[in-house]
């Protein structure tokens, strides 16, 4: 019998999730949960790249995650929900694979060089930042994922994965796919103030926010500064609030796109719309989030299970690498 196809997705506990998590990589796990066997790791190993002085938060921030995750809509019954360094195996397979990839290589990926450039870190990257990718072929690989859903940004990681599987499966036995990129329909959400939305810049949406603070966030965002009375023309594109409004509300956006070019649709009250409308949508997300905050000992049972089911596959997985190679 042909198993079902298997993908591997993942996200690094850095704190509450929001609008740019949901619409970037949630949504799309959520309707994909259904198509094929899906593994969802708590990334925290990855978080050590770029938060290092933080360890003291990671346990707290990995059960938050998995909360914003069930809230949300993932089904744990049907996708392991599980914490990478609670399974061993993926250390293991992250020091063979980084045998068979050179730095040169590493130091040409492109997400890395920004990250790099954007961080300051370019005189003084660890080896652990240059080779995370590599760490991110050993989580694919370990589960056989056959598809990575991940935005663009993302998607030379992916290549990586398919070079370190070609090369194992020519030096060693075949025993590895070569995963194809899933990318995500909605890939960018931008913040409060235009730029990507993001915990660090301070300008974000979060899931678990209540009316009261959406509203009174999206009072804020960026629009269009040339729109000063209430009737001038505006121009919906790269005003925050359109964005929203296409995400959220999609049915009535071209007409809002219409009002405000014709300088019949206020920014004040286009956001108290928009405001109404995002509050909404969260409402069932509290309202999950509030029963798994009060019932904690619940999420630790799944993710003790999600960690199991994924360790059951991560060995078998292991079992045919050192036969493989002869080591082990």
């Amino acid at each position: 019998m042909k198993r079902k196809k298997r993908i591997l997705s993942g996200m690094r506990p850095t704190g509450p999730l929001h609008l740019g998590n949901y619409a970037g990589a949630l949504e799309n796990w959520i309707r994909l949960q259904n198509d094929y066997k899906s593994y969802h790791m708590v990334a925290d190993w990855h978080m050590l790249t770029t938060d290092l002085e933080h360890t003291d938060r990671v346990r707290e921030d990995s059960i938050r995650v998995v909360t914003d995750w069930l809230s949300c809509g993932l089904d744990c019954r049907k996708s392991p929900l599980f914490i990478q360094s609670h399974v061993k195996e993926h250390a293991e397979l992250h020091l063979l694979f980084s045998m068979l990839v050179s730095t040169a290589r590493l130091q040409r990926n492109p997400t890395v060089k920004e990250q790099a450039r954007d961080l300051g870190l370019e005189a003084n990257m660890s080896y652990g930042h240059l080779g995370y990718p590599v760490l991110q072929a050993a989580d694919i690989l370990l589960y056989k994922a056959d598809a990575v859903p991940v935005g663009e940004d993302q998607a030379p990681h992916v290549e990586i994965t398919r070079e370190i599987s070609r090369r194992f499966n020519y030096l060693f036995a075949p025993v590895f796919p070569e995963p194809e990129t899933l990318l995500t329909p909605f890939a960018r959400m931008p913040g409060l103030d235009g730029r990507k939305m993001s915990k660090s810049l301070d300008n974000a949406v979060y899931l678990s926010d209540s009316p009261e603070t959406i509203q009174e966030k999206l009072m804020t965002a960026y629009t269009d500064p040339k729109k000063i009375r209430l009737k001038d023309p505006g121009n919906p594109d790269g005003c925050v609030i359109f964005a929203y409004h296409k995400k959220f509300d999609p049915k009535t956006a071209p007409q809002a796109e219409c009002d405000c070019r014709k300088g019949s649709l206020g920014c004040v009250a286009h956001k108290k719309a928009i405001a109404a409308v995002i509050a909404d949508f969260l409402a069932p997300v509290r309202e999950r989030h509030r029963y798994y905050e009060s019932h904690r000992d619940e999420v630790l049972d799944i993710i003790q299970d999600g960690d199991k089911r994924a360790r059951d596959t991560a060995e078998a997985t292991m079992k045919e690498v050192r036969e493989a190679i002869h080591m082990g």
